[in-house]
């Protein structure tokens, strides 16, 4: 596994970390305790340090089982927890009972990294109240790093302007070959700034590994159901794509999987952290990171992956 530090922290984290939205129960459908531990358990073996969850995922369930599975395999110390809040608890009397709250579920003295999970779109509680209180709690040790998620570019920059010791560490953001909607102004204003965009869905829940096509499509009852990538004319836009995917598959001994995370890992600030419900999509995952496409590869993914996201129709009725 190879390692980098993540953006403006100290933190050195593997080369791709492991969301676990998965366990969550709902979202991702069912998934007991003992397959959330053993895939935490493989995700360690393999070299993984950087876990990501968030409040929502499961009314907390994500964070406990997340938590209880660290302490009873005895991995606390060595690796690295993100979590988040969402925006509908970001006055500063709810961040006081969420990071707390947080804090029990996982485990832990300190959270490694606090997320806004998304703006405050509902309630309009002013960004500098939130800002200003998690910055309190990074004083008082209850968190360690400030990032935010699923933020434009023009909130994360007020955000920003709202901390007055520390800055924004991390954007967790949408990004995947087929999805780069931050590739106009969000990842060049990122590295322009040293901060970290650590990539949710960089597989495209899925539509990237190359099981789904108009004529085979997804069954599921899940996340994914509404979602407009799985539309039977979006998933013929994204043919072309799946088809180099599957030729450098065949040139590489990868995946197609592991070639779209790979794609992604030759930016050194862009951190993929993709899910998984069972050990070996962990294995497998793992497997993306180690070797690098050749340049022309590269470009000829990136360019395609370009021209086929902006065909991407989102409306669906």
């Amino acid at each position: 596994m190879e390692y980098i530090r993540l953006g403006k922290t100290d933190m050195k984290v593997s080369r791709i970390g492991l969301g676990a939205w998965q366990f969550s129960g709902d979202a991702w459908g069912a998934i007991d305790y003992q397959t959330a531990k053993e895939v935490v358990a493989k995700a360690y073996e393999v070299g993984i340090n950087f876990f990501d969850t968030a409040a929502v995922y499961g009314r907390g369930r994500s964070e406990e089982f997340l938590g209880r599975a660290l302490k009873e395999l005895g991995l606390r110390g060595h690796v690295y927890i993100a979590t988040k809040i969402p925006g509908e608890w970001l006055r500063r009397v709810d961040i006081l009972v969420a990071v707390e709250n947080q804090r029990r579920r996982l485990g832990v003295d300190a959270i490694d990294l606090m997320q806004i999970h998304w703006p405050a779109c509902w309630h309009n509680t002013p960004i500098c109240e939130t800002m200003k209180t998690l910055e309190e709690l990074v004083d008082r040790g209850a968190i360690r790093y400030i990032g935010v998620s699923n933020f434009p570019l023009q909130l994360l920059e007020h955000a920003r302007k709202c901390l007055s010791k520390i800055d924004i560490a991390t954007s967790q953001n949408r990004y995947n070959l087929v999805e780069r909607e931050a590739d106009k102004e969000l990842l060049p204003y990122l590295r322009r700034e040293g901060i970290a965009l650590i990539a949710w869905s960089p597989l495209a829940k899925g539509v990237l590994t190359g099981k789904y096509t108009p004529d085979n499509l997804p069954t599921f009852e899940d996340v994914r159901r509404n979602d407009p990538l799985f539309t039977r004319d979006n998933l013929a836009r994204v043919l072309p794509l799946l088809d180099e995917l599957k030729r450098l598959s065949a040139k590489y001994g990868k995946t197609p999987a592991q070639i779209a995370l790979n794609w992604l890992t030759r930016d050194p600030l862009i951190l993929p952290i993709p899910g998984a419900k069972r050990p070996e999509q962990v294995i497998e995952n793992a497997g993306s990171v180690g070797w690098k496409l050749t340049d022309d590869d590269w470009k000829t993914l990136d360019r395609l992956g370009w021209e086929i996201s902006q065909k991407i129709i989102y409306v669906t009725y």
